[in-house]
């Protein structure tokens, strides 16, 4: 059976203010829609810790420096509210572009240090965005919890930090990046590779996990950074936009694995921009 899609906030407060009268504990899960495997492994990890759980879709404006983007990202509402049938989700909330942005909306949450870095330069506008629309969904739900992929690493810090810094009452709990069997990190824009495309992306992972062994081994990064990137280019990719090697509480930028760290990269293939990131030991 599939949850009720609710598309007005009055909707949606009537059933949140009733399940806190319960002493329900809501879980939350902020997609675009367009939901795959690792979207549903969200739905799963709120439905385990949560007795009410909320997916939201809603495609954001206000994240996108690219009008093409935009106007490309897929929409597929029905089919995604079939997907999460089986996650015992209670309410699909996908409100009406008004309920986000009414008329003469003027406020942007901007989370600065955390965004000046990796995906921030390459994406004027798109943390603004993130942090705004998800401060509103967090306020708009009266959610306990939320539950945000890993595969967006550095969003899933920068949301932590707006609810912490805004005094927000939610959990932002951070889930592992669900993969395809060849390492590739599900994603919406996987949709958009052709099948040579999914062979070149595919790559990445393996190239990465090669990268981070050598990192716990106690191997500088610069060196192996140039490695990666030219095994990247030979392998089919067309531009990689950064290899960076990150603390993971931080982002500040390391020069080996003497910390806990993260490995990111970002590159286009088949004319997609892929994004992903993976833990290193510390040394």
């Amino acid at each position: 059976m599939t949850a009720p899609i609710l598309r007005s906030l009055a909707e949606l407060r009537t059933k949140t203010t009733e399940w806190h009268r319960a002493g329900d504990v809501i879980g939350v899960v902020p997609t675009m829609g367009a939901l795959h495997e690792g979207h549903l492994s969200l739905a799963q990890a709120a439905n385990d810790s949560c007795d009410r759980v909320i997916v939201t879709i809603f495609v954001n404006p206000k994240q996108f420096n690219n009008p093409e983007d935009l106007a490309n990202y897929p929409r597929t509402e029905h089919e995604d509210a079939q997907k999460l049938a089986p996650y015992g989700v209670d309410a699909i909330y996908v409100p009406d572009p008004q309920e986000i942005y009414p008329d003469g909306f003027s406020t942007t949450v901007s989370v600065t240090g955390l965004t000046d870095m990796m995906e921030g330069p390459f994406r004027p506008g798109h943390f603004e965005g993130v942090a705004t629309v998800v401060a509103k969904l967090f306020l708009q739900t009266q959610a306990d919890r939320a539950y945000f992929g890993e595969k967006d690493y550095q969003q899933l810090l920068v949301v932590r930090r707006m609810a912490r810094d805004l005094d927000i009452p939610i959990k932002v709990v951070g889930c592992p990046t669900v993969r395809e069997p060849s390492g590739l990190a599900m994603s919406s824009r996987n949709l958009l590779l052709s099948p040579e495309g999914v062979k070149v992306a595919s790559r990445m992972n393996e190239i990465m996990r090669r990268v981070a062994e050598k990192l716990a081994a106690g191997k500088d990064f610069e060196g192996l950074a140039q490695d990666a990137k030219s095994a990247l280019l030979d392998t089919g990719f067309t531009e990689v936009e950064y290899i960076d090697l990150r603390c993971a509480e931080t982002l500040e930028s390391l020069p080996n694995a003497s910390k806990p760290a993260r490995l990111f990269v970002t590159a286009w293939a088949d004319g997609v921009r892929l994004i992903d990131n993976i833990p290193v030991d510390p040394v």
